[in-house]
């Protein structure tokens, strides 16, 4: 299962989490975000990093993408399939596209990605782009037939260890951890990280 630890911006926080053997790293480049990352972090993750935009523009992607050398471009807002697309051509990034998850409804525009984007994120439908600290009902994702494969967000927390172990869909990658597991926006509680790793990979 990927581990993919999003909302991270300082240097030795960064450096805490990496050691805990995640395996994807995000930063938000989304000026409205509490989690945004105004500049480049004196330490840098080993592991992919993965550079979380809103309805962005493609040279601010470029910009971003050569301070801090992304591996994934991740797009959380309405952006169209053909931005998609570009944005993997023109990068050679990886692209990962969020879709917010409120019905079985919602599920049915995750297809036209395909062929457009690398990976899809299903993540909770909120007023504003993610970081709600909510989950969706993940029996929703039981219609999903895509051939793009998924990683789970939307309010996973500490708690969530047995309905994680329980979860099961042949395209899930793995899960994207945020704001249940900080001290404050931006700041991520390590312990509790270790913790909860520890019992998801327990056998």
């Amino acid at each position: 299962m990927i581990i993919k630890v999003c909302g991270m911006r300082d240097a030795e926080n960064i450096r805490e989490v990496e050691r805990l053997g995640i395996d994807m790293m995000g930063f938000i480049c989304w000026e409205r975000s509490p989690r945004y990352v105004g500049e480049v972090p004196a330490y840098l993750p080993k592991c992919p990093r993965v550079g979380v935009f809103v309805n962005p523009s493609l040279d601010e992607i470029q910009k971003q993408m050569e301070a801090f050398e992304f591996s994934y471009i991740q797009l959380h807002g309405s952006e169209s399939l053909e931005f998609c697309k570009e944005v993997r051509e023109k990068t050679g990034c990886k692209v990962i596209k969020a879709i917010s998850i409120s019905s079985e409804a919602d599920l049915a525009h995750a297809g036209q990605y395909e062929g457009f984007v690398d990976l899809l994120l299903f993540d909770t439908k909120c007023t504003n782009f993610g970081g709600s600290g909510r989950k969706f009902n993940w029996d929703v994702l039981r219609d999903y037939r895509g051939d793009l494969p998924f990683l789970l967000s939307g309010g996973i927390g500490p708690d969530d260890v047995e309905s994680l172990r329980q979860f099961h869909h042949e395209k899930c990658l793995g899960i994207d951890i945020n704001s249940r597991f900080e001290t404050e926006p931006g700041i991520k509680d390590v312990e509790k990280i270790r913790q909860f790793l520890k019992a998801l990979r327990k056998n």
